[in-house]
């Protein structure tokens, strides 16, 4: 299992299309992965999970990935954010 912390970086935080892309790498892994912001936990291949939990910029979120293919979703997510979702950062 791998237990890692990334950081919203991007002007509009975790709105609907930065989760849809979240959703995008989730969705397709054999691994199953939960997403965590202030306590809650969210299952990250599930868009309405993931937007329901409100993530405005500048906010940490934790992601918990367990399986197969765990580090290989890991770089992606972390690639991701890295680039602010491709918007602008705060």
């Amino acid at each position: 299992m791998i237990v890692k912390t990334l950081y919203v970086t991007n002007k509009l935080g975790v709105h609907a299309r930065p989760a849809g892309m979240i959703v995008d790498i989730t969705g397709q892994t054999k691994s199953d992965v939960t997403i965590i912001h202030d306590g809650q936990k969210a299952n990250a291949k599930s868009i309405l999970n993931v937007m329901m939990l409100a993530i405005p910029p500048g906010s940490e979120v934790q992601f918990e990935i367990d399986g197969q293919d765990e580090e290989d979703v890991m770089k992606q997510l972390e690639r991701l954010f890295h680039d602010n979702f491709h918007e602008e950062s705060y």
